[in-house]
C-alpha cells in the first residue's frame, strides 16, 4: 500500500471528516454510555446514601465498587450489539481518554475506601469524570456535553461544602447533570437522523 502525502487542506479535511464520524457514532449509540455510566452511578448512589443513613454503617461504601462492576458489563455488552464500522484515531483517543481517567477514579476510591483516607473522594471523582466529559466534548466538538462538563467541574465544589452523607445526593445530583443530559441530548439528535 503505497503511503500518500497529504497537503494542509487535505489533512485538515480528514481530520474533520474523523471527528464528524466520531461525532455521528456518538450519535447513533445514542449516548449510550453517557446514559449507562450516569444513571449507573445515580442509582448506586441513591443506593449508597440510603443504606448508609439509615445504618450509619460506612461498610456500604464498598457498594460503590458496583459502579464498575455493572457499568464496565453493560458497556461491552452494549459495544458488541453495535454495528462495527471503521475505528478512528478519534475514536481511539476517546477510548483512551476514558480508561485513563476510569482506571485514575477506581485507583483513588480504592485507597480511599481500603485505607480509609480521608479524601475527598465524591468531589475528586466528579472533577476527574468532568474533565473527561469536557475532553470528550472538545475532541467530537459537540458543545452540550463541553457545558455539562464544565457544569459538572464547577458543581465539584459542593460536595467539599456539603457534609456527611447528604453530599451523596449531590454528587448523583452533578451526574444527571453531567452525564445524564447530555446523553439524552445525544440521543434525541441521534433519532432525529
Amino acid at each position: 500500500m503505497e503511503e500518500k502525502n497529504l497537503n494542509e487542506k487535505e489533512s485538515l479535511e480528514l481530520i474533520s471528516r474523523m471527528i464528524r464520524n466520531t461525532q455521528q457514532k456518538l450519535e447513533k449509540g445514542n449516548g449510550a454510555p453517557f446514559l449507562i455510566w450516569g444513571y449507573t452511578t445515580i442509582c448506586v448512589s441513591l443506593i449508597v446514601w440510603y443504606l448508609f443513613s439509615a445504618t450509619g454503617d460506612p461498610r456500604w461504601n464498598y457498594l460503590w465498587f458496583l459502579i464498575l462492576i455493572i457499568g464496565a458489563p453493560v458497556t461491552f455488552l452494549w459495544n458488541r450489539k453495535q454495528v462495527k464500522g471503521v475505528k478512528t484515531y478519534i475514536d481511539k483517543v476517546i477510548g483512551y481518554i476514558w480508561l485513563a481517567f476510569g482506571i485514575s477514579g477506581v485507583i483513588v476510591s480504592s485507597v480511599a475506601i481500603f485505607f480509609y483516607w480521608p479524601l475527598p473522594i465524591l468531589f475528586i471523582i466528579v472533577l476527574l469524570m468532568g474533565t473527561g466529559v469536557v475532553i470528550t466534548g472538545l475532541v467530537i466538538r459537540f458543545k452540550p456535553i463541553v457545558f455539562a462538563g464544565l457544569g459538572g467541574i464547577l458543581l465539584s465544589t459542593l460536595c467539599l461544602f456539603v457534609k456527611g452523607v447528604d453530599s451523596i445526593l449531590i454528587f448523583a445530583a452533578i451526574f444527571l447533570v453531567m452525564m445524564v443530559i447530555p446523553g439524552h441530548i445525544l440521543y434525541y439528535k441521534g433519532r432525529k437522523q
